[in-house]
């Protein structure tokens, strides 16, 4: 199934998409009655170059959200925590142990 973020991120791919297809499209036919418009070209052609590159860029972050994988929910996060915690926990009151069994031979060596 698909998150939230995820189908958010394929509209957005798509309707950049298709304006980046319609704007020179739609552009192409008005051309052809102001061909004689130099000024015209002039300041069309940039304009449709910068939003072709926007909308570019902007369908470029709609397939990176449609493909990133949701994530966890904060609770497996706790979880996940948690258990590291009590490793770590448990790690350390073994290596205590042990060291402790260790000053007490090194102790008992002393004594003797």
């Amino acid at each position: 199934m698909v998150s939230k973020d995820q189908a958010i991120g394929w509209i957005i791919l798509i309707v950049c998409i298709i304006i980046i297809v319609g704007y020179p499209t739609a552009l192409g036919l008005c051309i052809g009655d102001l061909a004689s418009n130099t000024a015209f070209l002039l300041v069309a052609i940039p304009v449709t170059l910068a939003i072709i590159l926007i909308f570019a860029i902007g369908a470029w972050i709609g397939w990176t959200m449609a493909t990133t994988p949701p994530p966890k929910p904060i609770e497996e996060i706790e979880a996940e925590i948690e258990t590291e915690e009590e490793k770590t926990e448990a790690a350390s009151e073994t290596e205590s142990k042990e060291e402790e069994k260790e000053e007490e031979k090194k102790g008992g060596k002393k004594k003797k």
